[in-house]
């Protein structure tokens, strides 16, 4: 049986698994509290795609939940600022999310590891084509 049965449902593929796998390696403390926050970006950040678009209510709640949430964190000075205002652009614009989401990859990159930043690279070049 080479071709999927019409019956059957197309497999779900998780969109950021380098990102899920790097904060399960991880030990507790700062280093995992980045790739933890980098995963919710990244998430949200999916949700302005032209092709997965949320309703910009929807992505608006989203965003202020997701900045509470961001302030229990640990985060590292340098990347406190820039993952908040790429969580604040998720409800603009996708070009305007795609400079954010740039900016924090430049700011949290040395703390994630070459899978991680390909992929939020991968969603930036994505949210600039929509």
């Amino acid at each position: 049986m080479s071709e999927p049965l019409p019956y059957a449902l197309e497999a779900l593929r998780f969109p950021f698994p380098a990102l899920a796998a790097l904060a399960g390696r991880l030990p507790l403390g700062g280093g995992r509290e980045v790739a933890l926050a980098a995963l919710l970006t990244a998430r949200l950040a999916q949700g302005a795609a032209a092709a997965d678009a949320l309703p910009p209510g929807d992505r608006a709640a989203r965003a202020s939940a997701a900045k509470v949430w961001l302030a229990s964190l640990a985060l590292p000075a340098t990347t406190r600022v820039p993952f908040a205002r790429c969580v604040e652009a998720t409800t603009g614009a996708p070009l305007q999310v795609a400079g954010a989401l740039r900016s924090l990859v430049a700011a949290a990159g040395a703390h994630l590891d070459g899978p991680s930043v390909q992929e939020l690279e991968k969603l930036a070049r994505l949210l600039a084509g929509s």
